[in-house]
């Protein structure tokens, strides 16, 4: 269903769904230039939800700040937004019982870890796919919550920052490389690993 979520003075839309007896919900943060509608993101978010888990894909950035390239990369805002959104799913009378996690892509990927650091103990699980984690290196010793980094074999310069901000993390943490796959995961099979992986990450620290 489509919901109306409050950041800063905007109203941002987001899409929430909770598959029966869900316990926990991963909260999406998408990419540099995507959305809520990331085919990718949709697809994993059906993996997840298919295996129990609820979703909620939401925009951080309104149709006319996303034409900013500044406010693309502005990871302190991006990461504001997602801890508000996190506040929203708190009070929410459909999800303030459930279990919180992130899946964030891209630069979506540091605001997580951003959030993760300032929220703490109630983000339960945090999955990067394809992330710039090195974008959170200030806060990174800070997420307290079991972090799984997911990267494409062949995403070679991501790999490194991937390898360093692992090194930077103190929390349980994993790296996984996927075999073939390039920075969108647009290769056959590869995306299904993600989600695979994601779904085993989530279903541990969820349910």
């Amino acid at each position: 269903m489509l919901v109306n979520i409050p950041v800063n003075g905007l109203t941002l839309e987001a899409s929430l769904e909770i598959p029966e007896r869900a316990v926990g919900i991963v909260i999406f943060a998408h990419g540099s230039g995507s959305s809520r509608h990331s085919v990718r993101n949709n697809y994993v978010a059906e993996v997840l939800r298919n295996e129990g888990i609820a979703t909620l894909l939401m925009d951080l950035l309104s149709e006319r700040e996303d034409l900013s390239y500044e406010k693309r990369f502005d990871i302190d805002l991006l990461s504001e937004r997602l801890k508000l959104a996190t506040e929203w799913i708190k009070e929410h009378p459909d999800t303030k019982n459930l279990f919180i996690a992130y899946f964030g892509a891209s630069t979506g990927a540091a605001a997580a870890l951003n959030a993760a650091a300032l929220i703490g103990e109630d983000i339960k699980a945090v999955v990067s796919r394809g992330g710039r984690p090195d974008l959170s290196i200030p806060n990174l010793d800070k997420v307290k919550s079991p972090t799984f980094l997911i990267v494409g074999g062949d995403d070679t310069e991501v790999i490194k920052l991937n390898e360093y901000a692992l090194d930077k993390l103190v929390c349980e943490k994993e790296l996984a490389l996927v075999p073939n796959a390039t920075h969108l995961f647009i290769e056959e099979g590869t995306l299904e690993i993600v989600a695979q992986k994601a779904a085993q990450w989530f279903k541990k620290h969820l349910i």
